[in-house]
């Protein structure tokens, strides 16, 4: 093996890009293992130690073909690999410092300190999902189709070419759904208010009778 490796140094110092990378495989057990070693604590869960070896790797060629290294033996390059993965360790180290600072297992947090989820709340799938069911239900049997691919994200012009329609067609067929569901929309807003406004007039009159009655009984 010290043969082997003497060969490959040699054959590296040459110029031979296979050399170089043969000589890093031959180290890579013992590079990982130094990493290993100094990965402690919460910092095992943010770095791989694999990740940080071929970090190295790829600045040895980079050195290798830029500047022309040369190495004495190999304690020199063994040396030198350790102390670039050393120092590749550190910066990985910098990097993830500030989030393991701030950072805290669920068990620890509170409900209320926990970030919102992006996904919808249960009561706006449901509106989703209503307001889906009703524009199928008020779409032509032979129009539903265009509006499946419309919901997949599919554009006009590939609707057009599916369904055997000019893309004009597609666009008014679902500008004309969408007319009709805001006039359903617009409705039942209305319908709403008129509803709450005879509530009202309601619990006016209630009011209004039952003080009439309480003067009458009290005279």
């Amino acid at each position: 093996m010290k043969d082997d490796l003497d060969h490959l140094i040699a054959k590296l110092n040459s110029g031979d890009i296979d050399a170089a990378q043969s000589a890093f495989l031959a180290y890579e057990p013992y590079l990982r293992m130094v990493v290993r070693r100094q990965l402690k604590g919460p910092l095992r869960s943010k770095l791989d130690s694999m990740d940080i070896v071929q970090s190295v790797w790829a600045d040895l060629l980079c050195g290798y073909r830029e500047a022309g290294w040369h190495f004495a033996d190999r304690a020199h390059l063994r040396a030198f690999l350790i102390r670039v993965t050393h120092n590749r360790l550190i910066d990985r180290r910098r990097q993830h410092q500030r989030a393991m600072l701030h950072e805290q297992p669920l068990t620890q947090t509170s409900a209320t300190e926990l970030p919102i989820s992006k996904n919808p709340r249960p009561s706006e799938v449901a509106q989703a999902q209503d307001l889906w069911n009703r524009m199928l239900a008020e779409a032509l049997p032979s129009h539903q189709e265009i509006l499946k691919l419309r919901r997949q994200g599919i554009p006009l012009a590939e609707i057009a070419s599916r369904t055997g329609l000019h893309e004009g067609s597609v666009r008014r067929i679902l500008y004309g759904l969408a007319r009709r569901m805001s006039a359903q929309r617009r409705s039942r807003r209305e319908a709403a208010k008129a509803s709450e406004a005879a509530n009202g007039e309601s619990a006016m009159d209630a009011t209004l009778e039952s003080m009439s009655d309480s003067r009458t009984s009290h005279l």
